[in-house]
Parts: C-alpha cells; structure tokens; sequence
C-alpha cells in the first residue's frame, strides 16, 4: 500500500490548520476511508502520551480519535517542547533527544527531517490516506533552510497543498496573497486551493473578495467555514481564546495561574464546559482573585514558574486563600510546587540548583533526566470509588511521607498526596478532570454545593464537536475537489 498525502498550511499561526485537518478526517472516517494525520514538526506543550508509550503533540492526539485511531508517535515524528525563550526539548519519535537552543536545532534538523520522512513512509504503508498538518506559516523566510515543517516536507514528498486562513483576524486577502507571494515558483504551484476559516456574516457580501482572490491567484477557494461558536475540540497549544460562558452566581469559583511554561491546559478544558463551574485563568500583573479552588497547572520548568508566582505575589495570596478555608489543587509541576522542594541537580529543566517550595505537602522532588510516559487510569478519588483515567508526562522522582495520604488510587498504585486536613492535595495525572465522576469527587471536595449539577465526560463532549466540525465542512467545503487532491473515492458519509 503507498497512500496519498494532502497537506494543510496556514497563513499564520492557529489560522485554523488543526481543526481542519480534525474535520477532514473526521469527514474521511464517517464515509469509511482508511485516514491518518500527521505532523512533522511541532511546537507546543499541550501533549499526550501515545499507544506506544511515547509523547506527542495534543493536536494530533485529537486528529487520531477523528479517524477512529489510537495516537502513535509517528503521527508527530518531532515535538518540540520550550524550555525558555530561546531553548526547547526536541522530542523524536515519542522519546527526549536533547535540549537544543535554535541554533543547535537549525543544525540538528538532518537528523530531525531523517525521522519525519520515516514515519511518513510507514504511515503510507499502512493507510491509504494521509491527512499533514503544517506548522506556523509556510512564509517564514528565515526559517526556509531545511525546512521540515511546511513547504521544504511538501516538496520532499511531492503533496499538494491547502492554504488556510482565519478571516476573523482581519486582513484574509493579504495573508492568502501575501503568502504565495512569498512562496517559490514550485511551492506556489503546490497550493492548490484556499480555505477561509472563522467567518461571520453574510457571505454575499464576501463574494467579490472571493471572486478577486480567484482571479488574481488562478486558485479556487475551496470553502468558507462559519465561526462556529462554543465549539469544543482539545487546543494544540495558545490557551481558549473564546470568552468564558456566563456561569450562575452560586457556581464553583476556580482559578488556575497562567504560568509561563504552562503545560496541558487541557485538564481544565472539562471545568470550562462544566455548568456549575466559574474556571478563569489569572495572568501576570493580575491578583488572585476571590476563589474556592485554586488549581497549579502542570509546567515545562518548574522552578522559573515558581519564581515567576511568587514575583508575582502570588504566594502571599494562596496563603490567605488557604487560611480563609479555600483549597489548592497541584497538578504534576503545580503537585511538585506544593512539596518542601524542587531539585535539579543534573539541570533537568535549566540551570542546576534547588528551589523552596510552598512547603504544604510533606514531599520533595527530584528531576531527573528519565521521563515517565504512561496512561493511566483507577477506581478512587479522595478515598471514595469514582473512575479516573488520564495520563502522566514528568520528570520528577516524589518522596515524603506526604505519599502516604494519596489523592488517587491507580491500577498501578496510589498517587499523589494530601496535607493532613485535605485543604492542599497534588497528583501526576493529567486529565484528571476528563471522567465526570472523578470530577465531580475533586469539586465537591472544593466546595461545590450537592445537586449543582454534573459534568460529561470530555471524550463525550470532544466527539459532539468533531461531529458538528465534520457536519460543517460537509456543508461548506467543495468536498468532491479536496477527496480528488487525496486521489479518494467521492462515497456518502456512513450513517
């Protein structure tokens, strides 16, 4: 089997090439075609761990579940994970290779593209269908030598190309034109049409900007997609940038600090969608605001996000929001922030040294270079039966005799730690919030009132909008000409 390859790219950034490819293979999946995703290169650090034990991006992870697939490494050959503003992790097929600045990276790209053009290979082998995502936009001059992500895998795999853009940034035409302008004679020629995203109003009146992009660039827009309000799919990387509902003036009040190098927003994606939960991300130079329950977010580099709460002032006021009876979650780096310490000496995560940490759990944590990748699932929150199940991706090796008050129980063992009142608790798993009954174990521990009111579970929830995303581009996308660039039989979606 060799399957064909269809590549989306962006005019810029989360122009929308995610969720297109998302609803292509959703829409793929439903009329009974053999669809995978891939992305060469990415950058994020929205993870999930994988089938076969490895790590990649959150992105693709969801694109896998469009096509009725279990995530695998070689749907993201090369993750990168930044570490600083200059730094990242480069993950290659699942696993840590090295911790590069974008210099060294520049230079260890051969070996990057070697790994990107064989797990492409085996999913041609092994699926008649390949759905790429591209990375950022193709349009970045300096970023053109050795590509990997965009145009320079388009070429070394001879795919054709959709160009994707988000009107509701404003400026559509010029990002469309303005990117085969900047294109080579070859690349220009990849693109084979134009896909208009986040559109609202009346699309009469956008039907001469339509009609002059086709004239001017000879290439047809394949569709305009609507701004599909309160959507839910998992985000790849950027936090939501939809406006939080309006919840009731008794829900749950939840606060989670947007730390530097946030990592796996995606636990609190179940809390946005709940109905009685008022969940809202604090940034810098703003206080912690008035909450029932504050949640540490997981975090790239534990130590700098530390310093950077507590430069913020943000330690004076946990402390108050503990002793006025409100409680604090950790989750995975947010868990290692509330032991007595964080130690590095192997410089793990930056520079080598120990910092102090908020000191409310009974633990301590070492980095080491060895990272955990597993899925994970159990039977008991807080000592009461309730399915959980989610992931762990960390560093860290957790002692102390806070261990023994464990949050969860695991099929592999208890995890986590509460203090000895069950004001602070902390736990490894991402996604602990994804099954409804763990969720609603750890929010009436918060304070939630009884009968507010329950949750879905998020697999639920991620479906209903991959369902609506594919019923939406079956409406406005010219579905016959993007099955033909896939070379792919024009069948009904199975009901």
């Amino acid at each position: 089997m060799t399957g064909t390859t269809l590549m989306v790219q962006g005019t810029t950034s989360d122009a929308g090439k995610s969720v297109l490819v998302a609803g292509l293979a959703r829409v793929l999946y439903r009329r009974g075609l053999s669809v995978v995703p891939f992305k060469p290169q990415n950058m994020a650090l929205n993870s999930a761990v994988t089938a076969d034990g490895g790590e990649i991006g959150r992105a693709q992870a969801l694109q896998a579940a469009a096509c009725g697939l279990e995530p695998h490494t070689d749907m993201n050959p090369v993750l990168l994970k930044p570490s600083s503003d200059e730094g990242a992790q480069v993950i290659i097929h699942g696993r840590p290779a090295a911790e590069l600045d974008a210099r060294a990276y520049h230079d260890y790209k051969p070996v990057a593209r070697e790994a990107v053009l064989a797990s492409h290979g085996r999913l041609t082998d092994q699926y008649d269908h390949v759905l790429v995502e591209g990375a950022g936009s193709p349009a970045e001059i300096n970023l053109r030598a050795g590509d990997i992500a965009n145009m320079g895998f388009a070429e070394a795999v001879d795919c054709p190309v959709i160009l994707v853009a988000d009107i509701d940034r404003g400026g559509v035409f010029a990002h469309l034109v303005g990117t085969l302008a900047l294109l080579s004679e070859t690349e220009r020629a990849r693109v084979q049409g134009f896909v208009i995203n986040r559109f609202r109003g009346d699309i009469s009146l956008l039907q001469p900007g339509l009609d002059w992009l086709e004239q001017e660039t000879g290439k047809p827009v394949l569709g305009v997609i609507p701004y599909l309000h309160g959507l839910y799919l998992d985000a790849e990387d950027a936090l939501p940038r939809e406006a939080v509902p309006e919840k009731a003036t008794d829900a749950l009040k939840v606060v989670v600090p947007a730390l530097p190098r946030i990592s796996n927003h995606t636990d609190f994606d179940p809390l946005r969608l709940h109905p009685a939960v008022d969940l809202r991300f604090v940034g810098p130079g703003e206080s912690l605001q008035p909450a029932d329950l504050v949640i540490l977010p997981g975090s790239k580099s534990v130590r700098d996000d530390l310093a950077w709460l507590r430069d913020q002032g943000w330690e004076a006021a946990l402390q108050r929001h503990v002793r006025y009876g409100g409680k604090v979650l950790g989750i995975c780096g947010g868990f290692q922030m509330l032991g007595r310490a964080v130690h590095d000496p192997d410089g793990v995560e930056g520079r080598p040294g120990s910092t102090p940490g908020l000191g409310w759990l009974d633990i301590e944590t070492r980095l080491a270079p060895e990272k955990r990748l597993e899925r994970v699932h159990g039977d008991r929150v807080l000592g009461r039966e309730a399915g959980v199940e989610g992931y762990e991706i960390h560093a860290g090796i957790t002692t102390g005799p806070g261990l023994e008050r464990p949050l969860l129980y695991l099929a592999h063992g208890p995890d986590g730690a509460c203090n000895e009142d069950s004001t602070v608790a902390g736990t490894y798993v991402h996604g602990v919030f994804d099954r409804s009954e763990a969720a609603d174990a750890l929010l009436h521990w918060a304070g939630m009132r009884a009968g507010s009111g329950q949750g879905e579970d998020l697999a639920a929830a991620r479906e209903r909008g991959l369902a609506r995303l594919a019923d939406t581009l079956e409406e406005h996308l010219d579905m016959k000409r993007v099955l033909a660039l896939l070379g792919a039989v024009s069948t009904e979606p199975v009901a």
